[in-house]
């Protein structure tokens, strides 16, 4: 079956390296159908490559081939992506993504084309590059209902974060040695600020919960402000800090969801993650906790969850798959500083009476070289916005959500 690629970068060319090098695995995914890249859609020149015959600047030379069934769309962004998938699948093509940005923001328009076309739009590779979640959340765990899911879903943050924790590293130099080696981009505010978890984050609230969530329902914090002052507090009290996007069932039309830095306490799955990786765990009121690991970006990896995506369509190209969600609805999701309880770290400039004065016994934490005037502490369950109250008249450094995952 002849398949087309559109974008040529870092995932694009993984795609068409993992078809050309893994023949016989595909094959039995597909029932002995062979899959033949036909056309690579880009608008730059790859004059040395060895597919330059297959180089198209014209979508339609795509759109218009009837041979062409299934597409892979790894050009990242919203435009044109949006518009190309939209025409393929009008037109009855099916068409796989890893393009994050696309499904968070477009997935309800492109998922309901599907349904009227009979096609498929599968889009394993957004979420966890090469980690398998969105298959088995929509497959496996099925017969459970999801009662929450937290994840770490960007690898340059938890590398930076990996960096300050075991190397003693400031944040400005971990992401310097984190763009140094590929893992960070030029630009990174989408990483650093939370932006690219977010997106990861709408969608596997979509898929667990049946309603699309957009990225502005989406309150999203970054790492830019974590010190090492505060990695040595929490370590000293047996954990790390990590980048999480998490999501929480309030009822059965109501979630919460946000992106945050979190104290994670040494013995959960996600203490242990590390570097690049990527881990997400989800909680099910039957399974208990599952959790999913592994390289969440990468070209060779986040290339086999997109083929594992064009095999799928290639098994059901004369029928559709039941998969997708259904639209949003802006009171959704809601504010979670004043529905959800937990506890919280504070660094403050203040003294041991009015910490207590304000919040009753709380766990002081300690560091080396901890000024006599600045504590550390975590408190128990509250909201944020109770939180907010409490600290009133304080010098507040910083907070961090704690998790209980």
């Amino acid at each position: 079956m002849k398949i087309a690629v559109m974008g040529y970068g870092t995932v694009g060319s993984g795609v068409v390296e993992v078809i050309e090098t893994h023949v016989s695995s595909i094959s039995k995914g597909t029932n002995g159908e062979k899959m033949e890249v036909a056309k690579i859609l880009d608008l730059r020149d790859f004059p040395d490559d060895s597919h330059a015959a297959l180089f198209t600047k014209d979508f339609n030379d795509i759109l218009n081939d009837p041979e062409i069934k299934v597409v892979a769309e790894t050009m990242g962004g919203v435009n044109p992506a949006f518009d190309f998938t939209m025409k393929l699948l009008k037109a009855g093509k099916s068409v796989v993504s890893s393009n994050k940005e696309l499904v968070a923001q477009k997935g309800p328009e492109l998922l309901q084309m599907a349904e009227e076309s009979g096609s498929n739009y599968l889009f394993e590779a957004s979420v966890g590059g090469g980690i398998p979640i969105i298959r088995p959340m929509s497959q496996c765990l099925v017969a459970n209902n999801i009662e929450g899911i937290a994840g770490i879903l960007n690898g340059t943050t938890n590398f930076i974060l990996t960096k300050m924790i075991e190397d003693g590293m400031t944040f400005a130099d971990a992401l310097k040695l984190a763009q140094d080696n590929g893992f960070a981009e030029k630009d990174p505010t989408a990483d650093v600020e939370g932006f690219d978890a977010c997106r990861k984050v709408c969608i596997l609230a979509s898929l667990a919960f049946g309603k699309h969530v957009y990225p502005n329902q989406v309150e999203t914090e970054g790492i830019s402000n974590i010190t090492l002052e505060d990695v040595s507090y929490i370590e000293g009290a047996n954990g790390v800090i990590k980048l999480l996007g998490q999501i929480k069932k309030l009822s059965d039309d109501k979630i919460a969801a946000f992106v945050s830095p979190a104290v994670v306490w040494n013995g959960s799955q996600l203490a242990s993650v590390n570097g690049v990786f990527n881990a997400i765990l989800v909680r099910g009121d039957a399974v208990g906790d599952v959790c999913f690991y592994g390289q969440g970006a990468g070209k060779l990896p986040t290339a086999s969850a997109v083929v594992a995506d064009m095999v799928d369509c290639v098994k059901h190209i004369d029928r559709k798959k039941f998969f997708g969600w259904g639209e949003g609805a802006e009171d959704y999701v809601v504010d979670y500083k004043d529905s959800i309880e937990m506890p919280f770290y504070v660094r403050a400039k203040a003294t041991e009476n009015k910490v207590k004065s304000a919040f009753g016994e709380v766990k002081f934490l300690s560091r080396i070289g901890q000024p006599s005037d600045e504590k550390a502490f975590i408190t128990d369950k509250m909201t944020q916005n109770e939180l907010s109250k409490r600290l009133e008249g304080f010098e507040v450094i910083n907070t961090i959500k704690v998790t209980n995952y």
